[in-house]
């Protein structure tokens, strides 16, 4: 158990006597009920298996904040990452600001936040690899770092930025709600830790002392309906009108009179100067999704087009199946395949741990997009070499298995980015860009292998241009209601069509201008089929896909908290990237990064994992008890 001090202050200890039953969110305070399974259990924290004393232990606890009080003097942050002996680049819990007014009459907001352990953990649901887990003490979301891969998906869909991914061990880890000193009944170091009395802990609900409200929202912290936070704030000074962040996030937070809260709206801080910024856009650290999403969503679309198009009669399709360039067309899939999965994994913190990406079957639309692009995968190889051997038994088993799962991995693609937290994926042209790179990448794929190999009809080559067509027309569709949405929406939203039409504005103009001469080529090869055509619109469909695809990653603003104007701003983080800030650790800056596949210790694992012990993991997969 955590040693107290005999001088331990008062402040210091927790204090709760009296506690209500609901929360404001409706959910019961008392996580489960005594006599339940969960009762008595210790936490083992550090290997030590005693029961902590704390009346209120099977209680919802969170977070207070006075932001009258919060100086911004940074103690919460020292002290915390002090005790769990975080690097410079790593803050559980982080200060932001927002401002408003203009001298004499200035005002500054300091919001402290570390993790919310929310009522409905999206972290947990999210990840792949189950690190994460709503324990009945306390209410505490805790994550394990050392079952966590480095996806870092609960980095995209946790609206508060508590998760934190470090690029130098390759796994993401949080705030923990020092349930050790929970335990023993003191307050988490950062409460204990705070110089204007701003921050307290507790029972949710339970007011402290000398405060008389108890808010969810304040100006700056996110929406609460994505995941019920458990932090309660006191807020009484009168805010501006409109509230500024001054991290480079082009967003403020203005005053809605009628509904008498604040909300999220834009901010073109950084003016309207039109850019390319092609480094930026091409070469970061996302280019790994990139390249997997078009890959992947060629490959399936292109198997479903040769087994589906020949089982419904089409001639063309017909016509490739019974050709000599389709095995050869099948490898061409394969390897495309391959690429991509390779490029997937090595993205990972932990690549040599990839087969953890399983584990969470029940929840997590990572787990199941792995799940079912590894089963297209292991069905087209399987349909490649039972066809190449012409055992059509086996062949046509693996071909159904692959229609099954093909478009099921490429759907759980989609429903991974339908993100709540980053409302420029949350669109349903996601998928219509989807499905768009399923038709038309993989057709042009088609068409060149068959025009290399000589086996190109008239007939199979305007079916290709026809589909390539549909799908331009879908993805240009797409693009036009979703520009029309973000132009219209509020926050994040209209943010990322600030960023898209100046930061990125020439390459989505000239991604747009791509687009449109595809369509064109591509509507002219139906009615007059010419090689120069198929040449000319491998360029400009290729430069269009893999342009709007980066833009995809690099224009989503997430709903986070406010940063400062160097702690957790993501412009000064790329300055000090650029010009070599980063290489002083004190920055609090680190470069991305590749992580080794570690093979060795894959081999370890296979090794030390008994027969018993895996089939237990296999089960935990498909039965799985709920953590809270």
């Amino acid at each position: 158990m955590f040693e107290v001090r005999s001088d331990e202050p008062k402040y210091a200890l927790l204090w709760d006597k009296e506690t209500k039953t609901e929360n404001q969110y409706g959910n019961s305070i008392e996580l489960t009920a005594e006599g339940n399974e969960l009762h008595n259990v210790s936490l083992n924290i550090n290997g030590d298996a005693d029961l902590g004393e704390n009346p209120n232990r099977y209680k919802q606890h969170g977070f207070y904040l006075n932001a009258d009080n919060c100086i911004g003097c940074h103690a919460c942050e020292a002290a915390c990452s002090e005790k769990n002996d975080n690097p410079a680049h790593i803050a559980f819990r982080s200060v932001g600001y927002v401002e408003g007014g203009t001298y004499p009459e200035y005002q500054r907001l300091n919001i402290s936040m570390a993790c919310n352990h929310c009522d409905d953990p999206v972290c947990l649901k999210g990840c792949p690899t189950r690190a994460y887990t709503k324990y009945a003490e306390y209410g505490a979301v805790l994550q394990d770092p050392d079952i966590c891969f480095g996806c870092g998906y609960c980095t995209w869909v946790c609206p508060y930025n508590a998760p934190q991914l470090d690029p130098v061990k390759g796994e993401v880890s949080k705030c923990n709600m020092c349930v050790d000193r929970l335990e023993v009944g003191l307050k988490p170091a950062c409460v204990s830790a705070c110089l204007g009395n701003a921050l307290d802990f507790g029972v949710i609900e339970n007011v402290p002392e000398n405060r008389e409200q108890s808010l969810t929202e304040i100006p700056g912290f996110p929406r609460t309906d994505i995941t019920n936070p458990n932090i309660r704030f006191q807020q009484t000074q009168q805010n501006k009108r409109d509230m500024t962040r001054t991290d480079s996030m082009p967003l403020k937070y203005h005053k809605d009179e009628a509904a008498g809260v604040y909300k999220p709206v834009l901010d073109p801080k950084n003016g309207t100067k039109k850019e390319w910024n092609w480094a930026k856009l091409l070469l970061t650290h996302e280019s790994s999704h990139v390249a997997f999403t078009l890959v992947a969503q060629a490959a399936v679309g292109g198997f479903l087009l040769l087994i589906l198009g020949d089982l419904f009669g089409f001639a063309a399709f017909s016509a490739i199946k019974a050709s000599a360039s389709f095995t050869p067309l099948l490898i061409v899939l394969t390897v495309l395949m391959s690429f991509g999965l390779f490029k997937l994994n090595m993205h990972l913190g932990k690549p040599h741990r990839f087969y953890r990406g399983f584990y969470n079957l029940r929840h997590s639309p990572v787990s199941r997009e792995i799940a079912g692009v590894s089963l297209f995968f292991s069905s087209l190889l399987g349909f490649t070499f039972f066809n190449f051997f012409d055992i059509s038994l086996i062949a046509n088993f693996f071909a159904g298995l692959g229609v099954l799962s093909g478009p099921l991995g490429v759907y759980y693609m989609y429903k991974l980015y339908r993100i709540k937290a980053r409302p420029y994926w949350d669109h349903w042209q996601t998928a219509s860009s989807f499905i768009a790179t399923c038709l038309t990448v993989s057709s042009l794929v088609m068409a060149l292998v068959l025009l290399i190999a000589g086996e190109a009809s008239p007939v199979i080559l305007t079916t290709l241009a026809t589909v390539i067509v549909i799908g331009l027309i879908i993805e240009s569709v797409g693009h036009m209601f979703h520009a029309q949405d973000l132009q219209a929406g509020e926050g994040e939203a209209q943010a990322s069509w600030y960023v898209q039409i100046t930061r990125f504005a020439w390459p989505f103009y000239l991604s747009n201008a791509l687009l449109f001469v595809s369509i064109v080529l591509a509507a002219t090869i139906v009615f007059a089929p010419s090689l120069v055509a198929w040449l000319v619109l491998a360029v400009t469909l290729t430069a269009a896909a893999i342009i709007k695809r980066s833009l995809f990653f690099a224009l989503v603003i997430p709903t986070t908290m406010p940063g400062a104007f160097f702690w957790k701003n993501e412009g000064f983080q790329e300055h000090a990237k650029e010009t070599g800030l980063a290489e002083m650790q004190q920055v609090g800056v680190e470069y991305d990064r590749h992580r080794e596949f570690k093979v060795g210790e894959l081999i370890e694992t296979i090794k030390t994992t008994t027969l018993k012990e895996a089939i237990e993991q296999v089960k935990s997969i498909f039965i799985w008890k709920d953590n809270k």
